[in-house]
């Protein structure tokens, strides 16, 4: 069949979002198999995730392949004209392997070595892993590549976890000498002059653990070291799925290739990895109580990853988790309003796990689209069928639109790392919760964001926003200081611009390679405890300072706000630096909901940054555009209906309704309404 590139799966067949999810056939007899067929067309299900965990299955000892279920299941699933997204099955590797070949097998960051059992309990960096995972994979591609219904390869599932055994350290050794090159430059960039670390040979170089630097997960000795460990094992994973990319682009080169994320997963850099995806996709499971903003943060994250292109919600659950220690049911309605969320943001795809219910072992009790009734007649049968059928109406509507940002956040996993493995000031400062805080005020003025990372392109944005940028790499104030000398405005946060990219203090003051662009310097921070908060007046209003006071003197910029209490009372907390054509603002203080949102609302009005509509209490409003078209998506997050007037002309696609600018539109509780306008 002719490939087009109309869509990120480049599949000529797919003129919808895509819908349904990881099948697991081979977990069931034959005769049900058809039964299931049957559920899914009644359901509108037009695509399945096949093979994620069948490695045992399809090898049985070290030279044995056996395909003929799958074969099988991959013929039913041709025959009932579904799209298939084939997994490699390489997230488990079979028991015969751990028995034959047992370093393969992981050690935790106590030191414990592993038996088979679980998944992710493959080392990395065993060549075992590496040749059977790359092979199997080829093999795959192989078989199975001439399927006219293959629209995309899964690789893996879920990549993560740890490993700290002798594979490891050996190729740690080697990461780092092809890194720095010399041990003189190891031991400068770790400052192992500090405690007599010095190394005099490489295979004096051991893996940062329990049994060496640590003294709890994020507590190390040596931040470098173990900031380089974390970015080692990100590239090792890295590795092993690049091994699997190769070997399927050999025989299915036009079929693109995936693996599924995590959201704002912290051991693997997600944004070095999507460099070398040709699409993204993730899993989305909030707990009962996540806010709407971090599901949609993470999304956005998501479709920033894929430099702003449409991405993929690879899994969700139809109902309910089983992993939270209370898990409670989907309310009715929760399951279409968080599917339309994920394409709100820039999905082109609703999948889910589980689509049968599976009768043992740990996921269970995990919702799926076909419950242990094993018929159509339950409420989340019904809800899917539903939303199939909307899905349907909707065709390619929204499909390959993008969303028009012109502000983003910065966010770097190292950073992440370095901030978190820092010896202070505060055991309660975490990277997310500041990136949240200002995301919030984003998503709660409906003002489109783009979350980017260091090296993405800053031009075209009005507004950029560190949160708490904590680790500076080369190059980063050269580029920080041209988009604002060229007219961007940035917002820089306390305790930013202290390391470069090796942890080492950037010396000669606070907020080193960033004080020029800020126009400040930083003399001391201080850390609050809890309960306790300083504050300030801005605009006429008083926020609190807490966490940590920066206490900051002005050069060229120009002191907004002063602290009110304590020995530093009178010395500036918030600062603006006029820099060519643009500002840059500092904030030297963690502070209240109330203040990130008049904070951004204050330089949106300044700069001419609009929302994509008024905001409407609890109702997320967000947009995609594509070929003069704008897709508009109001989400009613709320227990009771939302009315609001209509700012344009335009139509509801979910109901075919028109509305006049100014006329009254009202959604349900839980409701969804998906409005078509002009640009």
């Amino acid at each position: 069949m002719e490939r087009t590139s109309s869509y990120i799966f480049n599949h000529g067949d797919i003129t919808k979002i895509l819908y349904g999810g990881d099948y697991n056939p081979e977990q069931w007899p034959e005769e049900i198999w058809e039964e299931d067929m049957r559920l899914f067309r009644q359901a509108g299900i037009d695509c399945v995730t096949l093979n994620v965990f069948s490695w045992a299955a399809l090898q049985p000892d070290e030279e044995t392949y056996s395909f003929e279920k799958l074969d099988k299941i991959m013929d039913m699933a041709r025959e009932n004209r579904l799209h298939v997204i084939l997994a490699t099955s390489t997230a488990a590797h079979p028991a015969w392997m751990a028995r034959r070949y047992p370093e393969v097998l992981r050690v935790e960051f106590n030191g414990m070595k592993r038996k088979f059992g679980g998944r992710h309990n493959s080392c990395p960096n065993s060549p075992v892993y590496q040749k059977y995972s790359a092979r199997l994979a080829g093999k795959l591609a192989l078989r199975y590549g001439e399927y006219e219904n293959l629209i995309a390869w899964h690789v893996n599932n879920e990549y993560g976890g740890e490993c700290y055994c002798e594979n490891c350290e050996k190729a740690f050794r080697l990461w780092l000498q092809e890194k720095y090159k010399t041990l003189e430059e190891v031991n400068r960039a770790w400052n192992t002059s500090f405690w007599g670390h010095t190394f005099y040979d490489w295979d004096e170089i051991v893996a940062p653990n329990l049994l060496s630097e640590h003294f709890g997960e994020d507590r190390t000795m040596f931040q470098g070291i173990s900031l380089d460990y974390r970015r080692f094992f990100s590239d090792s994973l890295l590795e092993n799925f690049r091994g699997e990319y190769e070997a399927i682009k050999q025989h299915t080169p036009d079929i693109p290739i995936t693996t599924n994320l995590m959201g704002f997963y912290k051991p693997l850099d997600y944004q070095k990895w999507g460099r070398y995806m040709d699409f993204i996709s993730w899993d989305n499971y909030p707990a009962n109580e996540t806010p709407p903003a971090v599901t949609a943060m993470n999304h956005d994250l998501m479709r920033g990853i894929g430099g702003g292109k449409p991405f993929a919600l690879m899994e969700q659950t139809p109902s309910v988790t089983n992993w939270l220690s209370y898990n409670a049911l989907k309310r009715p309605g929760v399951m279409r309003l968080l599917s339309y969320q994920a394409v709100a943001h820039g999905a082109d795809s609703v999948l889910f796990f589980q689509m049968r219910r599976t009768v043992g072992a740990c996921e269970k009790y995990h919702g799926a689209v076909i419950d242990h009734a094993g018929h159509g007649n339950t409420r989340v049968f019904r809800e899917i069928k539903a939303l199939g059928g909307e899905l349907k109406a909707l065709g390619s509507q929204a499909m390959g639109s993008r969303t028009p940002a012109k502000a983003a956040i910065l966010v770097s996993w190292e950073n992440w790392w370095a901030l978190e493995y820092s010896a202070g000031p505060s055991c309660d400062l975490k990277y997310l919760d500041e990136v949240e805080r200002y995301y919030t005020a984003f998503y709660e003025q409906n003002i489109p964001v783009d979350i980017i990372s260091s090296e993405d392109p800053l031009d075209g944005y009005g507004l950029v926003v560190l949160p708490v940028l904590y680790l500076v790499k080369d190059g980063i104030p050269d580029k920080l200081k041209v988009y604002v000398e060229g007219g961007g405005t940035l917002i820089a946060t306390y305790f930013s611009g202290i390391v470069d990219q090796h942890d080492l203090v950037a010396l000669g003051g606070y907020p080193g390679r960033l004080r020029s662009i800020l126009g400040i310097w930083v003399e001391e921070t201080d850390a609050l405890p809890k309960e306790a908060a300083n504050r300030f007046i801005w605009k006429g209003k008083a926020y609190p300072a807490e966490l940590l006071c920066d206490i900051m003197h002005m050069e060229t910029a120009r002191e907004q706000a002063v602290y009110e209490l304590d020995f530093y009372a009178g010395t500036p907390v918030i600062s603006c630096n006029q820099l060519g054509k643009g500002k840059a603002w500092y904030i030297g203080t963690r502070s209240s909901h109330e203040f990130y949102h008049d904070l951004i609302s204050h330089i949106a009005g300044e700069i001419g940054l609009k929302p994509v509509w008024n905001p409407v209490e609890g109702v997320e409003i967000t947009e995609r555009r594509k070929e003069g078209v704008r897709y508009l998506f109001f989400l009613n997050h709320k227990e009771e209906e939302a009315a609001f007037a209509m700012e344009l002309d335009g139509e509801s696609l979910l109901d075919g309704k028109a509305y006049g600018k100014g006329e009254t539109a009202a959604l349900p509780a839980k409701g969804v309404m998906i409005f078509r306008a002009a640009v």
